[in-house]
């Protein structure tokens, strides 16, 4: 009985014991991207396994034999559930659809069936190389200018390259590439983009900031993110305008290492000169000359299966040179952009990851004028020498990122040196402020109930100008999720933010002679609050709609009511700066046709903006000058064939606000200006419409040729960048008579270049 109860439980011990197996695989999205912070979670009676995707995708997880169900989730992309039967070690290749119901960061990816996201609480997901058919001045894909389509933006108008993000100032907005500040925003009046899109990979866009692992800004957060993935084989693509040309060339250099490398020239000189001249002869600039030149560059190594090393680097340069032989001037402005960042990603195990990037960067503008026997220069300069750290990692199924940062500012607002035969000034008041801020962060994504997700944010940021000033700031940020079915979701959202570095403008168009300044002692840091709601609705496979509304208060605005070469030796230049609040609301909607031959999408956005300063407008509230009330996007895109598609904008915004006289009299036969409220008078509404047709003479994946055929300002409508009032005395000397004159920069525009890639 004995023997036959031994080979009895030999014989059925697989019933009663079960194997322990490893599954092991990679997630990826429909874009062949490789999905990061993925959880991948299994359940069985007596015991639960989780992990998560490491920078790569990979996952490994262990189980024991039986019939299982692996559920994959990630905030961006639907769950996925993975049902089979375990019976040895498995390897699994997991593909996730994009959620169409709520995202949780903008990116801009290569995809073809979606090419464009729109997210919770502000956040929005591009995909740039489906957007070659939106016409620009240029003919290659503008990021800002893409931004600026959609709601929340404001439409700047032309000569401004500046980004306004629902209600906020231009200096409010972070532009990050990678995790690198770049404190210069444009090239000169905005005619061209400012990055490169041929090397970006992926852009994340979020409007209110609201991931706590970005601090600094009160208002938008602009994310630029190069290729991550090493080239499989040598490239060579680019662009031949009649503006300025590009060329960005993929090269790999073994199996585990490869680079890519970027770089753009223009040769407008003879083009964009006749547009600045004045309309009268005698007064025509006798010469001028503007030049561009900007290059990236992205160095991958894989050196070990756990481990990438990344070196990022951009740099741009630009030149204006004005010569007036009339006016005996000689004029030069020069600005200019360099950053550089390693960066090392390891996987510590299948559910950490940890990254860490030292970075540089530097932006900088000399203008010097010499007219008759004088001589002036203005200069300025901002560094960042900086440490970012960050650890993605779950605590009982909750995805957590949290981390340390770092980074040592230098910043000169402004140098003034004045030269003439009989003396010469320098205001060293302006010396350059040197300044320390450190922050921790962290992040939780979890699941609070059935159908409501969340994102808990807590940053802690510590600010010291060296012998000056300290400030410690706790910013919180929420964004709650609730998806009652599945064509419906809401989320709620809140966030602090403060900022120490303040971009400080003397000019109404987008000549670079803005200049940063940091928090020292007479310049708080200033502060936002921002509350926001809204929904998306999932209508069709096809078509999507959202709409969402904000409310957002500011303290601590700074405002310089003087030009470039404002100065004296009596006041200070923390003196000029006059310190103030304001706040800012509306509401934004988006239409969206995802798919099919005709693709593309509606926004609107209605929303008011107004400061308060106690010296100026006697101290009551006026409207800012970027108050736009209405703004209208509609673009749209068609593929007729595989030869012919086409591409239309149409855009309608109010006029900036502006500071008009109301009446005039005279002095000793001096007319004098009186005025009645700050920003009181408006431009006339702005409307453009731009076309754009392409043909490919070659495409697909690996190859392309096409014609890009553009026209900016189809209707050829004048939109002024800025009124000049005219002010003359009748023949009786009896009245005045004002004639505003509008000064337009650009009427329509066509171009045509050629994209190619090999």
């Amino acid at each position: 009985m004995r023997l036959l109860i031994l080979f009895l439980l030999f014989s059925f011990s697989s019933v009663f014991s079960q194997s322990k197996f490893k599954i092991s695989g990679n997630i990826k999205s429909v874009e062949n991207t490789n999905i990061v912070g993925a959880s991948v979670s299994l359940k069985s009676e007596d015991k639960s396994s989780f992990a998560m995707s490491d920078s790569l995708g990979n996952f490994t997880i262990n189980a024991v034999s039986d019939t299982i169900t692996l559920n994959i989730q990630h905030f961006d992309y639907t769950d996925k559930k993975v049902p089979f039967y375990l019976q040895k070690d498995t390897t699994l290749f997991v593909v996730l659809q994009n959620s169409a119901a709520y995202l949780n960061e903008v990116i801009v990816e290569n995809s073809k069936k979606r090419a464009f996201e729109n997210g919770t609480a502000g956040k929005l997901n591009f995909n740039v190389k489906e957007f070659s058919l939106v016409p620009t001045l240029s003919g290659t894909t503008d990021i800002i200018k893409l931004l600026q389509l959609t709601p929340g933006v404001q439409n700047s108008g032309d000569a401004n390259g500046y980004l306004y993000v629902r209600g906020g100032d231009p200096g409010h907005n972070a532009i990050l590439y990678g995790e690198t500040p770049i404190y210069g925003m444009s090239h000169l009046l905005g005619v061209f983009p400012f990055y490169n899109a041929d090397h970006i990979q992926q852009v994340e866009f979020d409007k209110s900031s609201s991931n706590a692992k970005y601090g600094g800004r009160l208002s938008s957060t602009t994310v630029l993110k190069t290729n991550k993935k090493l080239p499989e084989y040598f490239q060579v693509q680019g662009n031949v305008g009649i503006l300025a040309s590009q060329l960005t060339l993929s090269v790999p250099v073994s199996t585990n290492t490869g680079f890519y490398i970027s770089g753009r020239k223009t040769y407008i000189d003879e083009v964009i000169a006749p547009l600045l001249k004045k309309d009268t002869k005698k007064n025509d600039v006798q010469g001028m000359k503007y030049g561009f030149s900007d290059a990236n560059f992205t160095f991958l190594s894989h050196f070990s299966k756990n481990n990438l090393l990344a070196v990022t680097a951009f740099a741009s340069a630009d030149e204006l040179k004005i010569k007036d032989s009339n006016l005996n001037l000689k004029s030069s402005l020069r600005w200019s952009n360099f950053a550089v960042s390693p960066s090392l990603t390891s996987t510590i195990s299948p559910a950490v990851s940890m990254t860490n990037a030292f970075y540089f960067t530097q932006y900088s503008n000399d203008l010097s004028m010499n007219q008759a026997t004088v001589e002036m220069g203005v200069s300025s300069y901002v560094k960042d020498f900086g440490f970012n750290n960050s650890i993605k990692y779950a605590v009982k199924g909750i995805p957590l990122e949290s981390g340390f940062q770092y980074v040592y500012h230098y910043v000169l607002p402004q140098n003034i040196a004045v030269d003439n035969l009989n003396s010469a000034v320098t205001i060293d008041e302006n010396s350059a402020i040197k300044s320390s801020e450190a922050a921790v962060f962290i992040t939780a994504k979890p699941t609070l109930f059935k159908n409501v997700t969340a994102e808990f944010g807590f940053r802690i940021n510590y600010y010291a100008a060296v012998s000056d000033v300290s400030y410690l700031h706790f910013q919180p940020r929420v964004i709650l999720n609730f998806k009652r079915s599945d064509p419906y979701s809401f989320y709620a959202a809140y966030n602090r933010q403060n900022q120490y570095l303040s971009l400080i403008t003397t000019s109404s168009v987008g000549i670079p002679t803005d200049f940063w300044i940091a928090t020292s002692g007479g310049i708080k840091p200033q502060v936002s609050d921002e509350f926001s709601f809204g929904s998306t609705q999932l209508i069709s496979n096809k078509i999507t709609s959202s709409f969402g509304t904000f409310y957002r208060s500011m303290k601590n605005l700074l405002e310089y009511p003087y030009g470039v070469t404002q100065f004296n030796e009596v006041t200070s230049f923390k003196e000029d700066l006059l310190v103030g609040t304001g706040k800012a609301y509306g509401f934004e909607f988006m239409f969206r046709k995802n798919s099919g031959k005709f693709t593309g999408w509606l926004s609107y956005t209605l929303s008011w903006s107004d400061r308060t300063f106690e010296e100026l407008n006697n101290g009551k509230t006026y409207f800012s000058k970027y108050d736009r009330r209405h703004n209208l996007s509609v673009v749209g895109m068609y593929d007729l064939n595989e030869k012919w598609n086409f591409g239309i904008t149409q855009i309608l915004s109010s006029g900036n606000r502006f500071t008009m006289p109301t009446s005039w009299y005279f002095v000793n036969n001096n007319p004098v200006k009186e005025y009645s409220e700050y920003n009181n008078a408006q431009m006339p509404n702005y409307i453009r419409t731009d076309l754009s047709v392409n043909y490919f003479f070659i495409k697909s994946a690996k190859k392309e040729s096409a014609l890009n055929f553009s026209i900016y300002n189809t209707f050829n409508i004048e939109n002024p960048i800025y009124v000049v009032l005219g002010v003359n005395i009748n023949d009786d000397k009896s009245s005045v008579v004002v004639t505003p004159e509008k000064k337009v920069l650009y009427k329509i525009l066509p171009s045509i270049s050629w994209r190619f890639k090999f």
